[in-house]
Protein backbone atom coordinates (compact mmCIF):
# COMPACT_ATOMS: atom_id res chain seq x y z
CA UNK A 1 0.00 0.00 0.00
CA UNK A 2 1.07 3.84 -0.86
CA UNK A 3 0.33 7.17 -0.87
CA UNK A 4 -2.26 6.68 -3.35
CA UNK A 5 -3.87 3.79 -1.32
CA UNK A 6 -4.16 6.34 1.97
CA UNK A 7 -5.93 9.19 -0.71
CA UNK A 8 -8.68 6.62 -1.25
CA UNK A 9 -8.81 5.80 2.28
CA UNK A 10 -9.34 9.24 3.47
CA UNK A 11 -11.90 10.17 0.45
CA UNK A 12 -10.52 10.24 -2.56
CA UNK A 13 -11.81 13.50 -4.24
CA UNK A 14 -13.60 14.51 -1.48
CA UNK A 15 -15.23 17.80 -0.41
CA UNK A 16 -11.24 18.74 0.75
CA UNK A 17 -10.14 18.30 -2.87
CA UNK A 18 -12.63 20.21 -4.39
CA UNK A 19 -12.28 23.51 -2.10
CA UNK A 20 -8.51 22.98 -1.93
CA UNK A 21 -8.55 22.63 -6.33
CA UNK A 22 -10.87 25.32 -6.78
CA UNK A 23 -9.23 28.39 -4.33
CA UNK A 24 -5.56 27.03 -5.88
CA UNK A 25 -7.56 27.85 -9.43
CA UNK A 26 -9.13 30.92 -8.61
CA UNK A 27 -5.62 33.05 -9.02
CA UNK A 28 -5.56 32.05 -12.38
CA UNK A 29 -8.27 34.15 -13.66
CA UNK A 30 -5.24 37.03 -13.50
CA UNK A 31 -2.30 34.38 -14.17
CA UNK A 32 -3.28 35.07 -18.20
CA UNK A 33 -3.30 39.11 -16.93
CA UNK A 34 -0.18 38.93 -15.77
CA UNK A 35 1.22 37.46 -18.70
CA UNK A 36 -0.36 38.84 -21.76
CA UNK A 37 -0.68 42.33 -19.91
CA UNK A 38 1.66 44.04 -21.91
CA UNK A 39 -0.87 44.16 -25.14
CA UNK A 40 -2.60 46.36 -22.83
CA UNK A 41 -0.10 48.25 -20.35
CA UNK A 42 2.29 48.71 -23.30
CA UNK A 43 -0.16 49.27 -25.90
CA UNK A 44 0.64 51.59 -29.00
CA UNK A 45 -1.63 54.35 -29.73
CA UNK A 46 -1.89 56.34 -33.10
CA UNK A 47 0.98 59.23 -32.83
CA UNK A 48 2.27 61.65 -34.51
CA UNK A 49 5.09 64.40 -34.29
CA UNK A 50 3.85 66.72 -31.68
CA UNK A 51 3.53 70.73 -33.38
CA UNK A 52 3.74 73.30 -31.26
CA UNK A 53 0.93 76.20 -32.14
CA UNK A 54 -0.04 74.61 -35.89
CA UNK A 55 -3.28 76.06 -35.42
CA UNK A 56 -2.56 79.88 -34.71
CA UNK A 57 0.60 79.06 -37.68
CA UNK A 58 -2.59 78.20 -39.78
CA UNK A 59 -4.79 81.39 -39.17
CA UNK A 60 -1.97 83.42 -39.71
CA UNK A 61 -1.48 81.52 -43.35
CA UNK A 62 -5.21 82.89 -43.62
CA UNK A 63 -6.18 78.94 -43.35
CA UNK A 64 -9.75 78.66 -42.19
CA UNK A 65 -9.60 75.80 -39.44
CA UNK A 66 -13.38 75.27 -39.50
CA UNK A 67 -12.85 74.96 -43.15
CA UNK A 68 -10.24 72.46 -43.15
CA UNK A 69 -10.15 70.68 -40.06
CA UNK A 70 -6.86 69.95 -37.64
CA UNK A 71 -6.02 66.84 -39.81
CA UNK A 72 -5.62 68.61 -42.63
CA UNK A 73 -3.60 71.18 -41.14
CA UNK A 74 -1.28 68.44 -39.80
CA UNK A 75 -0.29 67.38 -43.89
CA UNK A 76 0.99 70.88 -43.70
CA UNK A 77 4.01 69.58 -40.54
CA UNK A 78 4.01 66.21 -41.21
CA UNK A 79 4.21 64.09 -44.76
CA UNK A 80 2.44 60.75 -45.61
CA UNK A 81 3.56 57.59 -44.47
CA UNK A 82 2.57 55.22 -46.95
CA UNK A 83 -0.82 56.01 -48.69
CA UNK A 84 -3.32 58.29 -46.09
CA UNK A 85 -1.12 57.86 -42.59
CA UNK A 86 0.59 60.46 -41.13
CA UNK A 87 4.42 59.85 -40.43
CA UNK A 88 4.90 58.50 -37.06
CA UNK A 89 8.60 59.88 -36.72
CA UNK A 90 8.79 62.53 -38.89
CA UNK A 91 7.89 65.69 -39.38
CA UNK A 92 8.54 69.25 -41.90
CA UNK A 93 11.24 71.28 -41.15
CA UNK A 94 9.28 74.10 -42.71
CA UNK A 95 5.15 73.81 -43.02
CA UNK A 96 4.13 73.15 -46.23
CA UNK A 97 1.38 74.68 -46.72
CA UNK A 98 0.56 74.08 -50.65
CA UNK A 99 0.01 69.92 -49.26
CA UNK A 100 -3.73 70.94 -47.57
CA UNK A 101 -4.55 73.66 -50.81
CA UNK A 102 -6.16 72.56 -53.75
CA UNK A 103 -5.17 75.71 -55.34
CA UNK A 104 -1.93 76.80 -54.98
CA UNK A 105 -2.24 80.22 -55.46
CA UNK A 106 -4.77 80.86 -52.63
CA UNK A 107 -1.54 80.41 -50.53
CA UNK A 108 -0.16 84.17 -50.20
CA UNK A 109 2.94 83.02 -50.06
CA UNK A 110 6.39 81.94 -52.02
CA UNK A 111 6.70 78.16 -51.79
CA UNK A 112 9.65 76.74 -52.44
CA UNK A 113 8.84 73.40 -53.84
CA UNK A 114 12.63 71.55 -53.08
CA UNK A 115 12.45 72.70 -49.68
CA UNK A 116 10.66 69.67 -47.89
CA UNK A 117 13.32 68.44 -45.52
CA UNK A 118 12.57 66.28 -42.80
CA UNK A 119 13.52 66.04 -39.09
CA UNK A 120 13.07 63.66 -36.11
CA UNK A 121 10.01 64.61 -33.45
CA UNK A 122 11.79 67.14 -31.59
CA UNK A 123 9.23 68.35 -29.60
CA UNK A 124 7.82 64.69 -28.34
CA UNK A 125 4.72 63.02 -29.79
CA UNK A 126 0.91 63.76 -29.95
CA UNK A 127 -1.09 60.43 -29.06
CA UNK A 128 -3.88 59.38 -29.90
CA UNK A 129 -6.48 58.38 -27.02
CA UNK A 130 -8.91 56.63 -28.50
CA UNK A 131 -7.98 53.01 -28.04
CA UNK A 132 -5.55 53.65 -24.83
CA UNK A 133 -6.05 56.75 -22.22
CA UNK A 134 -2.76 56.08 -21.46
CA UNK A 135 -0.08 53.27 -21.65
CA UNK A 136 4.24 53.28 -20.76
CA UNK A 137 4.34 53.96 -24.45
CA UNK A 138 2.51 57.41 -24.48
CA UNK A 139 4.29 57.87 -20.84
CA UNK A 140 7.95 57.72 -21.62
CA UNK A 141 7.55 58.21 -25.36
CA UNK A 142 8.38 54.38 -26.38
CA UNK A 143 8.07 55.11 -30.28
CA UNK A 144 10.27 55.46 -33.32
CA UNK A 145 14.01 55.02 -31.83
CA UNK A 146 12.82 53.61 -28.76
CA UNK A 147 10.65 51.22 -30.09
CA UNK A 148 12.43 48.48 -28.97
CA UNK A 149 11.87 49.41 -25.33
CA UNK A 150 8.53 48.28 -25.50
CA UNK A 151 9.33 44.88 -26.69
CA UNK A 152 12.79 44.99 -23.85
CA UNK A 153 9.76 45.48 -20.89
CA UNK A 154 8.16 42.09 -21.64
CA UNK A 155 11.39 40.19 -22.14
CA UNK A 156 12.43 41.41 -19.02
CA UNK A 157 9.22 40.40 -17.86
CA UNK A 158 9.82 36.80 -18.97
CA UNK A 159 13.35 36.67 -17.59
CA UNK A 160 11.78 37.65 -14.76
CA UNK A 161 9.44 34.36 -15.25
CA UNK A 162 12.84 32.02 -16.09
CA UNK A 163 14.71 33.44 -12.88
CA UNK A 164 11.60 32.22 -10.64
CA UNK A 165 11.02 29.12 -12.17
CA UNK A 166 14.97 28.19 -11.08
CA UNK A 167 14.61 29.56 -7.76
CA UNK A 168 11.24 28.78 -6.24
CA UNK A 169 11.62 25.58 -7.89
CA UNK A 170 14.39 24.72 -6.10
CA UNK A 171 13.61 26.44 -2.60
CA UNK A 172 9.90 24.69 -3.03
CA UNK A 173 11.11 21.42 -2.94
CA UNK A 174 13.41 22.51 0.06
CA UNK A 175 11.04 24.27 2.58
CA UNK A 176 7.84 23.13 0.90
CA UNK A 177 4.92 23.82 -1.35
CA UNK A 178 2.50 25.33 1.11
CA UNK A 179 5.44 28.12 2.15
CA UNK A 180 6.78 29.09 -1.14
CA UNK A 181 2.94 29.59 -2.46
CA UNK A 182 2.17 31.91 -0.08
CA UNK A 183 5.33 33.77 -0.74
CA UNK A 184 4.86 34.21 -4.49
CA UNK A 185 1.33 35.42 -3.71
CA UNK A 186 2.47 38.27 -1.10
CA UNK A 187 5.42 39.24 -3.49
CA UNK A 188 3.25 38.99 -6.67
CA UNK A 189 0.73 41.13 -5.13
CA UNK A 190 2.97 43.66 -3.35
CA UNK A 191 5.39 44.71 -5.83
CA UNK A 192 2.60 44.19 -8.91
CA UNK A 193 0.36 47.29 -6.87
CA UNK A 194 3.58 48.87 -6.68
CA UNK A 195 4.57 48.91 -10.27
CA UNK A 196 1.69 51.08 -10.86
CA UNK A 197 3.41 53.92 -9.14
CA UNK A 198 6.97 53.83 -11.13
CA UNK A 199 7.65 57.04 -11.85
CA UNK A 200 10.81 55.72 -14.47
CA UNK A 201 10.82 53.35 -17.05
CA UNK A 202 13.82 51.44 -15.20
CA UNK A 203 11.96 51.26 -11.78
CA UNK A 204 9.04 50.02 -13.60
CA UNK A 205 11.51 47.19 -15.38
CA UNK A 206 12.73 46.15 -12.27
CA UNK A 207 9.41 45.78 -10.86
CA UNK A 208 8.03 44.12 -13.68
CA UNK A 209 10.96 41.45 -12.97
CA UNK A 210 10.55 40.51 -9.51
CA UNK A 211 6.86 40.17 -10.44
CA UNK A 212 7.39 37.67 -12.89
CA UNK A 213 9.36 35.79 -10.43
CA UNK A 214 6.04 36.17 -8.52
CA UNK A 215 3.90 34.20 -11.10
CA UNK A 216 6.56 31.31 -11.18
CA UNK A 217 6.17 30.81 -7.80
CA UNK A 218 2.43 30.78 -7.95
CA UNK A 219 2.31 28.61 -10.80
CA UNK A 220 4.83 25.97 -9.95
CA UNK A 221 3.73 25.37 -6.47
CA UNK A 222 -0.21 25.62 -7.60
CA UNK A 223 0.24 22.31 -10.07
CA UNK A 224 1.82 20.62 -7.15
CA UNK A 225 0.15 21.25 -4.62
CA UNK A 226 -3.18 19.89 -6.88
CA UNK A 227 -1.53 17.19 -8.39
CA UNK A 228 -0.38 15.48 -4.71
CA UNK A 229 -3.58 15.99 -3.29
CA UNK A 230 -5.71 14.21 -6.30
CA UNK A 231 -5.98 10.76 -6.97
CA UNK A 232 -4.89 9.31 -9.83
CA UNK A 233 -8.26 8.49 -11.82
CA UNK A 234 -9.19 11.94 -11.66
CA UNK A 235 -5.65 13.79 -11.90
CA UNK A 236 -6.73 14.56 -15.90
CA UNK A 237 -10.33 16.20 -15.33
CA UNK A 238 -9.21 17.88 -12.42
CA UNK A 239 -6.23 19.42 -14.13
CA UNK A 240 -7.68 20.59 -17.40
CA UNK A 241 -11.19 22.39 -15.84
CA UNK A 242 -8.28 24.24 -13.76
CA UNK A 243 -6.78 25.18 -16.98
CA UNK A 244 -10.22 27.01 -17.70
CA UNK A 245 -9.95 29.67 -15.12
CA UNK A 246 -6.96 30.88 -17.27
CA UNK A 247 -9.04 30.64 -20.55
CA UNK A 248 -11.67 32.98 -18.62
CA UNK A 249 -9.09 35.08 -17.30
CA UNK A 250 -7.78 36.08 -21.19
CA UNK A 251 -11.67 37.18 -21.69
CA UNK A 252 -11.35 38.66 -18.09
CA UNK A 253 -8.44 40.59 -19.27
CA UNK A 254 -9.93 42.48 -22.11
CA UNK A 255 -13.01 43.59 -20.22
CA UNK A 256 -10.60 44.64 -17.34
CA UNK A 257 -8.83 46.75 -20.01
CA UNK A 258 -11.56 48.08 -21.92
CA UNK A 259 -13.23 49.56 -18.71
CA UNK A 260 -9.56 50.63 -17.21
CA UNK A 261 -7.54 52.33 -20.38
CA UNK A 262 -4.98 53.92 -18.29
CA UNK A 263 -2.20 51.71 -17.89
CA UNK A 264 -1.81 52.34 -14.06
CA UNK A 265 -4.90 51.84 -13.41
CA UNK A 266 -5.32 48.18 -15.12
CA UNK A 267 -2.12 47.63 -12.76
CA UNK A 268 -3.40 47.67 -9.76
CA UNK A 269 -7.03 45.43 -10.78
CA UNK A 270 -4.71 43.01 -11.90
CA UNK A 271 -2.20 42.44 -8.73
CA UNK A 272 -4.32 44.02 -5.84
CA UNK A 273 -6.17 40.51 -5.51
CA UNK A 274 -3.49 38.73 -4.62
CA UNK A 275 -3.53 40.21 -1.53
CA UNK A 276 -6.60 38.40 -0.85
CA UNK A 277 -5.69 35.42 -2.24
CA UNK A 278 -2.43 35.57 0.08
CA UNK A 279 -4.95 35.74 2.64
CA UNK A 280 -7.18 32.63 2.32
CA UNK A 281 -3.75 31.11 1.16
CA UNK A 282 -3.04 30.18 4.74
CA UNK A 283 -5.99 27.20 4.53
CA UNK A 284 -3.68 25.27 2.26
CA UNK A 285 -2.50 21.71 3.50
CA UNK A 286 0.97 21.12 2.69
CA UNK A 287 1.36 18.34 0.52
CA UNK A 288 1.53 14.95 2.97
CA UNK A 289 3.66 13.38 0.12
CA UNK A 290 6.57 15.90 0.43
CA UNK A 291 6.23 15.83 4.38
CA UNK A 292 6.82 12.36 4.56
CA UNK A 293 9.95 12.26 1.79
CA UNK A 294 11.35 15.27 3.97
CA UNK A 295 11.34 13.42 7.56
CA UNK A 296 8.16 14.75 8.81
CA UNK A 297 5.77 11.79 9.48
CA UNK A 298 4.11 13.68 12.29
CA UNK A 299 3.11 16.62 10.15
CA UNK A 300 2.10 14.62 7.16
CA UNK A 301 0.03 12.80 9.47
CA UNK A 302 -1.66 15.72 11.06
CA UNK A 303 -2.38 16.76 7.29
CA UNK A 304 -4.20 13.20 6.54
CA UNK A 305 -6.08 13.66 9.35
CA UNK A 306 -7.04 17.12 8.35
CA UNK A 307 -8.30 15.79 5.06
CA UNK A 308 -10.57 12.95 6.24
CA UNK A 309 -12.35 15.23 8.66
CA UNK A 310 -13.24 17.75 6.23
CA UNK A 311 -13.79 14.89 3.67
CA UNK A 312 -16.41 13.53 6.07
CA UNK A 313 -14.16 9.78 6.63
CA UNK A 314 -13.16 11.41 10.56
CA UNK A 315 -13.28 7.42 11.34
CA UNK A 316 -9.94 7.10 9.12
CA UNK A 317 -8.13 10.10 11.26
CA UNK A 318 -8.38 6.57 13.99
CA UNK A 319 -6.91 3.91 11.26
CA UNK A 320 -4.42 5.38 10.32
CA UNK A 321 -1.76 5.94 12.52
CA UNK A 322 1.77 7.18 12.55
CA UNK A 323 2.94 3.36 12.09
CA UNK A 324 0.02 2.89 8.99
CA UNK A 325 1.85 5.51 7.23
CA UNK A 326 5.24 5.10 7.98
CA UNK A 327 4.97 1.04 6.61
CA UNK A 328 3.10 2.45 3.75
CA UNK A 329 5.70 4.72 2.83
CA UNK A 330 8.38 3.30 4.01
CA UNK A 331 9.96 2.40 0.64
CA UNK A 332 9.94 5.67 -0.64
CA UNK A 333 10.74 7.43 2.88
CA UNK A 334 14.26 4.93 2.43
CA UNK A 335 14.51 5.45 -1.38
CA UNK A 336 14.65 9.34 -0.67
CA UNK A 337 17.52 11.65 0.08
CA UNK A 338 17.47 15.32 1.84
CA UNK A 339 19.05 17.11 -0.86
CA UNK A 340 18.36 16.92 -4.61
CA UNK A 341 19.75 19.46 -7.46
CA UNK A 342 18.88 19.46 -11.03
CA UNK A 343 21.90 17.08 -11.57
CA UNK A 344 19.35 14.57 -10.22
CA UNK A 345 17.32 15.17 -13.65
CA UNK A 346 19.87 14.26 -15.89
CA UNK A 347 21.92 11.45 -13.25
CA UNK A 348 19.97 8.72 -14.36
CA UNK A 349 18.95 7.38 -18.01
CA UNK A 350 15.52 7.53 -17.86
CA UNK A 351 15.18 10.81 -15.74
CA UNK A 352 17.65 12.70 -18.16
CA UNK A 353 15.45 10.90 -21.11
CA UNK A 354 12.76 13.02 -19.48
CA UNK A 355 14.21 15.76 -19.22
CA UNK A 356 15.69 16.00 -22.87
CA UNK A 357 12.31 15.70 -24.19
CA UNK A 358 10.50 17.86 -21.76
CA UNK A 359 12.75 20.44 -22.45
CA UNK A 360 12.02 20.30 -26.17
CA UNK A 361 8.11 20.13 -25.65
CA UNK A 362 8.13 23.23 -23.53
CA UNK A 363 10.17 25.38 -25.16
CA UNK A 364 8.20 24.63 -28.28
CA UNK A 365 5.03 25.20 -27.17
CA UNK A 366 6.08 28.65 -25.51
CA UNK A 367 7.69 29.60 -28.24
CA UNK A 368 4.74 29.47 -30.29
CA UNK A 369 2.30 30.38 -27.98
CA UNK A 370 3.98 33.61 -27.28
CA UNK A 371 4.50 34.20 -30.69
CA UNK A 372 0.79 34.65 -31.62
CA UNK A 373 -0.42 35.96 -28.36
CA UNK A 374 1.40 38.70 -27.94
CA UNK A 375 1.35 41.95 -30.02
CA UNK A 376 -2.57 41.46 -30.78
CA UNK A 377 -2.57 44.90 -32.41
CA UNK A 378 -1.16 43.54 -35.65
CA UNK A 379 -4.27 41.76 -36.54
CA UNK A 380 -5.86 44.81 -37.63
CA UNK A 381 -9.27 44.55 -35.63
CA UNK A 382 -9.89 46.06 -32.23
CA UNK A 383 -7.32 44.61 -29.33
CA UNK A 384 -9.75 43.62 -26.65
CA UNK A 385 -12.21 41.97 -29.22
CA UNK A 386 -9.04 40.11 -30.78
CA UNK A 387 -8.44 39.39 -26.93
CA UNK A 388 -11.71 37.67 -26.34
CA UNK A 389 -11.38 35.49 -29.56
CA UNK A 390 -8.01 34.07 -28.71
CA UNK A 391 -9.51 33.66 -25.06
CA UNK A 392 -12.70 31.82 -26.36
CA UNK A 393 -11.20 29.64 -28.59
CA UNK A 394 -8.82 27.87 -25.87
CA UNK A 395 -12.56 26.34 -24.53
CA UNK A 396 -12.65 23.86 -27.49
CA UNK A 397 -9.57 23.35 -27.57
CA UNK A 398 -8.44 22.27 -23.89
CA UNK A 399 -12.17 19.96 -23.89
CA UNK A 400 -10.88 18.56 -26.81
CA UNK A 401 -7.24 17.55 -24.90
CA UNK A 402 -8.90 16.74 -21.78
CA UNK A 403 -10.95 13.66 -24.17
CA UNK A 404 -8.01 12.85 -25.25
CA UNK A 405 -5.51 12.99 -22.43
CA UNK A 406 -8.65 10.77 -20.61
CA UNK A 407 -9.07 8.68 -23.78
CA UNK A 408 -5.12 8.40 -25.96
CA UNK A 409 -3.30 9.09 -23.20
CA UNK A 410 -0.86 11.97 -22.25
CA UNK A 411 2.18 11.21 -25.05
CA UNK A 412 -0.13 11.35 -27.91
CA UNK A 413 -1.98 13.84 -26.79
CA UNK A 414 1.04 16.14 -26.76
CA UNK A 415 2.47 14.93 -29.41
CA UNK A 416 -0.40 15.79 -31.73
CA UNK A 417 -1.28 19.33 -30.36
CA UNK A 418 2.80 20.05 -31.45
CA UNK A 419 1.95 19.09 -34.66
CA UNK A 420 -1.37 20.25 -35.75
CA UNK A 421 0.01 23.67 -34.13
CA UNK A 422 3.08 23.46 -36.78
CA UNK A 423 0.63 22.63 -39.67
CA UNK A 424 -1.80 25.10 -39.10
CA UNK A 425 0.90 27.70 -38.75
CA UNK A 426 2.66 26.30 -42.18
CA UNK A 427 -0.61 27.07 -43.91
CA UNK A 428 -0.68 30.22 -43.07
CA UNK A 429 2.47 30.85 -44.90
CA UNK A 430 0.50 30.50 -48.25
CA UNK A 431 -2.76 32.31 -47.66
CA UNK A 432 -2.04 35.84 -49.11
CA UNK A 433 -1.40 38.48 -47.25
CA UNK A 434 -4.86 40.48 -48.77
CA UNK A 435 -6.80 37.63 -47.12
CA UNK A 436 -6.85 39.00 -43.49
CA UNK A 437 -9.60 37.12 -42.24
CA UNK A 438 -8.62 33.67 -43.05
CA UNK A 439 -5.06 34.42 -41.80
CA UNK A 440 -6.56 36.06 -38.57
CA UNK A 441 -8.75 32.51 -38.28
CA UNK A 442 -5.41 30.36 -38.72
CA UNK A 443 -3.77 32.28 -36.16
CA UNK A 444 -6.34 32.06 -33.50
CA UNK A 445 -6.75 28.02 -34.27
CA UNK A 446 -2.72 27.96 -34.09
CA UNK A 447 -3.28 29.46 -30.39
CA UNK A 448 -6.00 27.26 -29.55
CA UNK A 449 -3.95 24.11 -30.01
CA UNK A 450 -0.81 25.02 -28.15
CA UNK A 451 -3.21 26.34 -25.06
CA UNK A 452 -3.94 22.73 -25.12
CA UNK A 453 -0.19 21.97 -25.71
CA UNK A 454 -0.11 23.90 -22.10
CA UNK A 455 -2.79 21.94 -21.34
CA UNK A 456 -0.97 18.43 -21.71
CA UNK A 457 2.36 19.40 -20.56
CA UNK A 458 1.39 21.13 -17.38
CA UNK A 459 -0.05 17.52 -16.33
CA UNK A 460 2.58 15.58 -17.97
CA UNK A 461 5.43 16.90 -16.35
CA UNK A 462 3.55 16.67 -13.07
CA UNK A 463 3.08 12.65 -13.58
CA UNK A 464 6.59 12.17 -15.01
CA UNK A 465 8.65 13.57 -12.57
CA UNK A 466 8.84 12.15 -8.85
CA UNK A 467 7.73 13.76 -5.75
CA UNK A 468 11.32 14.26 -4.15
CA UNK A 469 12.04 16.29 -7.24
CA UNK A 470 8.82 17.26 -8.45
CA UNK A 471 9.62 21.24 -8.00
CA UNK A 472 12.70 21.00 -9.31
CA UNK A 473 12.00 18.94 -12.32
CA UNK A 474 9.13 21.58 -13.16
CA UNK A 475 11.24 24.70 -12.71
CA UNK A 476 13.77 23.14 -14.60
CA UNK A 477 11.58 22.55 -17.55
CA UNK A 478 9.32 25.71 -17.34
CA UNK A 479 12.59 27.32 -18.13
CA UNK A 480 12.76 26.57 -21.38
CA UNK A 481 9.07 27.70 -21.69
CA UNK A 482 10.57 30.97 -20.59
CA UNK A 483 12.93 31.07 -23.12
CA UNK A 484 10.68 30.22 -25.68
CA UNK A 485 8.79 33.22 -24.33
CA UNK A 486 11.57 35.76 -24.32
CA UNK A 487 12.98 34.07 -27.86
CA UNK A 488 9.22 34.18 -29.69
CA UNK A 489 9.22 38.19 -30.00
CA UNK A 490 12.82 38.12 -31.34
CA UNK A 491 12.27 36.09 -34.38
CA UNK A 492 9.98 38.47 -35.84
CA UNK A 493 12.88 40.61 -36.62
CA UNK A 494 13.46 37.87 -39.39
CA UNK A 495 10.22 39.10 -41.12
CA UNK A 496 12.28 42.17 -43.01
CA UNK A 497 14.40 39.17 -44.46
CA UNK A 498 11.55 37.05 -45.27
CA UNK A 499 8.04 37.42 -44.13
CA UNK A 500 7.52 33.73 -44.09
CA UNK A 501 10.53 33.08 -42.17
CA UNK A 502 8.88 33.51 -38.37
CA UNK A 503 5.97 31.33 -39.25
CA UNK A 504 8.58 28.58 -40.34
CA UNK A 505 10.54 28.83 -37.59
CA UNK A 506 7.44 28.51 -35.21
CA UNK A 507 6.41 26.12 -36.99
CA UNK A 508 9.45 23.67 -37.50
CA UNK A 509 10.47 24.10 -33.81
CA UNK A 510 6.95 22.59 -32.92
CA UNK A 511 7.44 19.41 -35.60
CA UNK A 512 10.60 18.94 -33.84
CA UNK A 513 8.80 18.78 -30.26
CA UNK A 514 6.24 16.82 -31.36
CA UNK A 515 8.43 13.95 -32.29
CA UNK A 516 10.03 14.37 -28.73
CA UNK A 517 7.06 14.16 -27.18
CA UNK A 518 6.80 10.40 -28.53
CA UNK A 519 9.55 9.37 -26.34
CA UNK A 520 8.34 10.18 -23.17
CA UNK A 521 6.47 7.52 -20.91
CA UNK A 522 2.82 7.49 -20.76
CA UNK A 523 1.26 8.59 -17.37
CA UNK A 524 -2.26 7.72 -18.36
CA UNK A 525 -4.10 6.17 -14.29
CA UNK A 526 -0.16 5.16 -13.42
CA UNK A 527 0.07 6.42 -9.80
CA UNK A 528 2.46 9.37 -9.46
CA UNK A 529 6.11 8.16 -8.93
CA UNK A 530 7.48 9.32 -5.38
CA UNK A 531 11.19 8.57 -5.89
CA UNK A 532 13.83 8.56 -8.57
CA UNK A 533 14.05 5.06 -8.10
CA UNK A 534 10.07 4.42 -8.98
CA UNK A 535 11.04 6.54 -12.29
CA UNK A 536 13.67 4.42 -13.21
CA UNK A 537 11.87 1.07 -12.35
CA UNK A 538 8.07 1.87 -13.93
CA UNK A 539 9.53 3.30 -17.25
CA UNK A 540 13.75 1.79 -17.11
CA UNK A 541 12.39 -1.64 -18.40
CA UNK A 542 12.23 -2.47 -21.86
CA UNK A 543 10.56 -5.11 -23.76
CA UNK A 544 12.81 -8.38 -23.43
CA UNK A 545 14.51 -7.29 -20.31
CA UNK A 546 12.83 -9.62 -17.53
CA UNK A 547 13.97 -12.45 -20.05
CA UNK A 548 17.53 -11.38 -20.89
CA UNK A 549 18.04 -11.02 -17.11
CA UNK A 550 17.03 -14.54 -16.64
CA UNK A 551 19.60 -15.85 -19.07
CA UNK A 552 22.01 -13.55 -17.50
CA UNK A 553 21.54 -14.97 -14.08
CA UNK A 554 21.35 -18.42 -15.61
CA UNK A 555 24.92 -18.27 -17.14
CA UNK A 556 25.88 -16.66 -13.67
CA UNK A 557 24.52 -19.76 -11.60
CA UNK A 558 26.61 -21.93 -14.79
CA UNK A 559 29.58 -20.09 -13.77
CA UNK A 560 29.45 -20.30 -9.88
CA UNK A 561 27.73 -23.97 -9.98
CA UNK A 562 24.49 -24.28 -8.18
CA UNK A 563 23.69 -26.77 -5.52
CA UNK A 564 20.51 -28.72 -6.53
CA UNK A 565 18.46 -31.35 -4.56
CA UNK A 566 20.60 -34.55 -5.19
CA UNK A 567 23.72 -32.70 -3.82
CA UNK A 568 25.62 -32.55 -7.07
CA UNK A 569 27.10 -29.15 -8.51
CA UNK A 570 26.75 -28.32 -12.04
CA UNK A 571 28.36 -25.37 -13.88
CA UNK A 572 30.79 -23.88 -15.73
CA UNK A 573 33.48 -24.66 -13.46
CA UNK A 574 32.46 -28.35 -13.35
CA UNK A 575 32.76 -28.78 -16.75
Amino acid sequence: MGFTDILDQIGGLGRFQIIHVTLLSIPGLLMASQNLLNNFTAGTPGHHCYVPNGTSRAIDQNISVLEVGNREILRAYIPMDGGSKLSKCTRFKTAQWYLIMANMSAINTHVNFTETETESCQDGWTYDRTEFEATIVSEWDLVCALRPLKQMTQTIYMGGVLTGAIIFGGLSDKFGRRALLIWSYFQLATLGTCTAFSNSYLTYCILRFLTGMAVSGVILNTVSLKVEWIPTKTRTIVGTLSSFFFTFGQMVLAGVAYCLRDWRKLQVAVCAPYFIFFLYSWWFSESARWLMLNRRPEDALKHIHRVARINGKPEMAEKITLEVLSSSMQKEVQCSKSIYTMYDLLRTPVMRKISICLMFVWFSTSFAYYGLAMDLQKFGVSIYLIQVIFGAVDIPAKLLAMGSLSFLGRRISQAACLILSAAVIFANIFVPSDMQNLRTTLAVLGKGLTSASFTCVYLFTGELYPTVIRQTGMGFTSTMARVGSMAAPAVLILDDYLPTLPSIVYGGSAVVAGIFAFFLPETLNVPLPETIEDVEEKWGRQKGTSQNMKEVVALQDMKEGVEYEDGKTIGLNAL
